[in-house]
This record gives C-alpha cells, structure tokens and sequence, in this order.
C-alpha cells in the first residue's frame, strides 16, 4: 500500500493497542495516518474462529465510517474471512441485521445507528477488546454524548479504549474520567496545533465582494481541487449554484441532500469530475479525499476547533496545501484567536488583479499543450486535410487563435471587472481614541443619516430604511454606525436621488435627516467637539431648523412634508406611531 516507515502517531500508538488494558489519548491532525495507527493492531489482535465483533470503531459521519471500514478491508487483505461491516443510518438497517447474524470481527459505526441496533438486541459487544473513538471532539460537538455514554456502557471494563482527537476540548476530559483507566496521552505535535504543511492565507474584503473575491481565487489556481467550506446549508447551495451558472465544475454537499444524492456528489468529487465542493461543516466531516489542494472558508467558523478540521482535509500525508479564509473586518478577532490555538501565523494575501488571473490562465493552457500525449496513429489520416485547412496560417497566427478560442471570455471578463477593494483592517482608533475617518470608496458618495444604534437601528434596519423610501435599486457601500447618528454610502450617481428620497420622510414622529459627510473633522463619536456639525450640514441641521423655525425641534421641517405611514408600504413596519406610543420614544424600534 506504499507505507515504507511509519508516522509519528503510528509510532506511538501502535505498541500500546498492541498490548492490554492500555487506554490512550492520541491527539493529532487529520491526515496524520490515524487510521493505520489504531486499524493495524487491532486486526493483528482478531480471531478469526469467533464471528463476533471484537473491535468497535466510533466515527462521527457516514463519509468517515464508509473510510474507515474501506481502509481496514485494505489492510486485511491477506487475513482469510475477516469481516468488516460499517453500520451508519441512511442505509437499511434490515441489511446490516443480516450481515450482523451471520458474524462480524469489526464494527465502524455512527453512535446513532449503532445505538438503534442495541436497542433492538441485534448487535452483541460483550468481547470487544478495543475501542475506538475517531474525530471525538466532533462527535461531541454534534451532540452524541449521550449516544456515546449508552454505547460504552455496555463494553466490557477490561478493554483498551483509544480516544483520537484534533482538538481537546472540557468534554473530552469527561469521557475519559468515566470510561479510560489511567490514559497514556500521546500529542503529535503540539496540542490542537495545526499541520506546518499548510499555508495559511487570509483576503479582506467587503461582505459584498465575497462571492467576486471567491471567484478571482478559484480562476488564480487554475488546477483547484478544494471544498469551500460555508456556514449555512442555504449559503451552500447559493453559493454552489452561483458557481455553477458562472461554468465552474462545482457541486454541493449539506445535510438537506438525500443519501443517493451525497453519494452521486462525492463519487463525482473522487473522480475529480468536480473541481470545487462547495459543503456545511458537518456534511464534509470524514471526507478523506487524497490530493485536495485547498480548502475555502467562505467566512471563518464560530468555533476555532472547526477551522482546525476545516484545514486538515488537504495537506494530508505529508504533501503541501492551502487553507484561504475570505473574511470581513469584524473577522479579525477571530484570526487573531485561530493564530494563537494553531500557534501559526496567517499571511495576508493580496486580491489578483484580472491581468495576473489571464497570466496565470494562459501560461496554465500552455503547460497543457507542451504535456498533452498525442496519439499519433487515431489522428494521422485526419492531419493532411487539417494541414490543408490551416496553411494559409503561420505558427504565429495559429497559437494566438488557440490561445482566444480558450480564453476570449476571461479576458473580457476581466477587462471590463473591477478590481476588488480590500478592507484596512488596522485599528479603527486613532492615538487618542476617537475613531478614524473614513473616506469613502471610489465611485460611492458618504451621508450623514441622524439616527444611531441608540434608537435601534442596525446594518440591516438602516438599508431597509433606505430601499422602503428609495424606489428602484440602491447599492449601498460601507455602513458605519454610531451612538445618536450613522454614515453610510451609495453609488455616486444614486447622491443625490437618494438624499431627495429620504429626507421627505418621518420616522415615529422624527424627521430623516440626510446630508452629504463632507468634513473628515470631527467623524467622532458624536461626543465631543468635531461630533455632529461637521459634515457640511447646515448649521443647527440636526435641531431642524434648516425649514422648520420653532415648530422644528427635533421633528424638523415642513410638517407639510410626507410621512411614512404604517399602511402606505405594506403593513411592513409602525413608521408612523400612535401619540402613546410616542412617549415610550427612549425604546425607539425601526
């Protein structure tokens, strides 16, 4: 099978399964050879004569188990009626009765499914000799403990018991106070570090230019293998479709796709038919797939531990890979976290540009041509009539053709793309501990708006705000919230359409205010001197005296003037409130 010395981790394990009443705690990456480690001594320690299981394997997804069971068919080869069966749900658990009657060595099993089996008195684990547990952390994480807890309980105490883990969390530790007597912990590297075979890169972009930014990665790596891992299995099925429709070999892989389905998709995904899977955290648990080239985060995860798994699906036996994380600003506490659990660096990494994507394309094309194999004999009687065809054309003419057939959509693409902004993510404070300011981005135009996150108002109330009093389509830009007031900008040629809008509506009695931020002076916190009377408004603009004299005050202007109302946009929200509502204005709601 091409093992020539063994790794690190099956130095160590090895020996201590090989023994009796050794129980261990491996921690180590994925891809690090865990399944040889613990699947070689347990097949040396089966007899064959007993067709009872002996060996239980506990694995957190279908994926994995399926894995671990091939893999130990693999290595029992030349041991004659060994039997391996993996029991996972999704298949018929009327088979796996059957094939449990008739006597199995090794049992590779979701808690899940296994437990179901228990109850119905189908399975006997009364001589397992060793258990082990693979991916433990994850296992807890989806919310197997009790599964787990049941499943244990009905092992024999005098067994090994192998708990294998990337990460070590609180929940772990109680596993192995209840069921592990005295464990030997075996750290492959250091805890929960991450594989040194693994570059880590990070782009931060605007939450608007992920997908564009996604998109330019994919193209600067024209021979991607790699899973794009996304949050939500609704993100993953946008983005896998929007991949697809843009003719990328793409698929997805997420919990709302039946078995049959998430067979097909990695099946296609072995075979490399997809370049680029697009998966859920949980689907892509247990993927063992040689020679991936990347992994994706179309975001960073909430939990650190999950990127540590999210990486180990490529860099795997020692070869080299490549873990991008297309993040946002408010992302960079997350990083800083990641770096100190892996105890690695993330390097920060600069968008391509089109110029250096159709560079890369086309060197890539030319790689291909100088390496295809030419089959000299299927083609002979079909080259004069080519030679023919072509001869008015010299060598010059021909490769440019070639070159355009392949790659006139790129290069228009490109041509006309914009190049993607990357966010500073450097301190948003200044020395003295106001905020920085901003300008705005190029082709956008910054508006002072007089409501803050003091009167409820978030990211996403204040560009429905702006969509409810502006017809037709309005991109907006960046969004920066303050106490008693907000910025916000919009496309240069949507300025002034949008300040007309908004600034003839009310909100609960209060008048919308918005003004071009042309000052950069006093973008503080609205506390001290530079706060609100900076931004080229007219002076006492915010007290509404600008049109409305004395009976302005904080409502402002021409009471003439329109008022949202509550039955004039859908019944959508009480812009307009009652007068008993109006006294309650501290609890202001948008």
């Amino acid at each position: 099978m091409g093992y020539e010395s063994p790794m690190p981790v099956q130095e160590e394990v090895i020996p201590f399964l090989l023994g009796d009443d050794n129980d261990v705690i491996a921690l180590a990456q994925t891809g690090t050879g865990k399944t040889a480690a613990f699947g070689l001594p347990i097949l040396q320690k089966i007899d064959v004569t007993t067709y009872q299981p002996q060996a239980l394997v506990l694995c957190p997804t279908r994926e994995l188990c399926l894995q671990i069971a091939d893999d130990l068919n693999d290595y029992s080869k030349y041991i004659d009626n060994l039997k391996v069966l993996p029991v996972y749900g999704g298949s018929s658990i009327e088979s796996q009765i059957k094939t449990l009657k008739r006597g199995v060595h090794v049992v590779v099993a979701t808690p899940g499914r296994l437990l179901d089996l228990m109850n119905r008195k189908t399975v006997d684990l009364s001589l397992v000799k060793n258990v082990i547990m693979d991916e433990a952390d994850e296992m807890l994480n989806m919310g197997f403990t009790d599964s787990i807890n049941a499943i244990l309980a009905e092992v024999p105490e005098n067994r090994n018991m192998l708990l294998f883990s990337a990460t070590m969390p609180k929940e772990i530790a109680n596993i192995t106070k209840k069921y592990m007597k005295n464990p030997k912990e075996i750290v492959i590297g250091n805890k929960n570090e991450g594989n040194k075979n693994i570059r880590d890169i990070y782009y931060m972009v605007q939450a608007r230019d992920k997908y564009l930014a996604l998109k330019r990665i994919a193209d600067f790596y024209p021979n991607i293998y790699g899973i794009v891992f996304c949050r939500t299995r609704k993100e993953t099925q946008e983005i896998a479709d929007k991949l697809i429709q843009d003719g990328y070999n793409a698929d997805s892989l997420h919990g709302e796709l039946s078995q049959a389905q998430r067979d097909y998709v990695m099946q296609k995904f072995r075979v490399k038919n997809i370049q680029l899977l697009v998966a859920t955290d949980v689907a892509a648990r247990g993927l063992d797939v040689d020679d991936l080239t990347h992994v994706i985060n179309y975001g960073l995860p909430d939990e650190v531990e999950s990127y540590t798994h999210r990486r180990g699906r490529t860099g795997r036996a020692g070869k080299t890979g490549i873990s991008i994380s297309i993040c946002h600003v408010k992302e960079k506490g997350k990083i800083r976290e990641i770096e100190r659990i892996i105890n690695k660096k993330f390097e920060k990494g600069e968008m391509p540009t089109g110029h250096a994507i159709c560079e890369k394309q086309l060197f890539n094309l030319v790689d291909q041509i100088e390496k295809v194999k030419v089959d000299e004999e299927e083609i002979a009687s079909l080259m004069p009539q080519i030679y023919r065809k072509l001869e008015w054309l010299d060598k010059e003419d021909i490769i440019k053709r070639v070159v355009s057939l392949e790659f006139n959509r790129m290069i228009d693409y490109y041509k006309d793309a914009d190049e993607i902004q990357q966010v500073d993510e450097r301190s948003s404070r200044g020395e003295r501990g106001e905020r920085r300011a901003y300008a705005s981005e190029e082709g956008y135009s910054r508006f002072f708006l007089n409501f803050g996150k003091a009167d409820g108002l978030y990211p996403n109330q204040l560009i429905e705000l702006v969509n409810k009093c502006v017809p037709g389509k309005v991109r907006i830009g960046k969004i920066d919230l303050r106490d008693n007031f907000s910025f916000f900008e919009v496309e240069e040629g949507e300025a002034q359409r949008v300040m007309d809008s908004m600034n003839g509506f009310e909100v609960d009695g209060r008048r919308i205010s918005v003004e071009p931020a042309q000052g950069k002076k006093g973008e503080g916190d609205g506390k001290g001197r530079g706060g609100k009377r900076s931004y080229g408004r007219n002076e006492g603009g915010y007290k509404g005296k600008r049109d409305g004299g004395k009976e302005g005050g904080r409502r402002g202007g021409d009471r003439s003037d329109r008022t949202y109302r509550k039955d004039e946009r859908d019944n959508d929200r009480p812009w307009k409130r009652t007068a008993a509502a109006r006294d309650a204005r501290k609890k202001r709601r948008f």
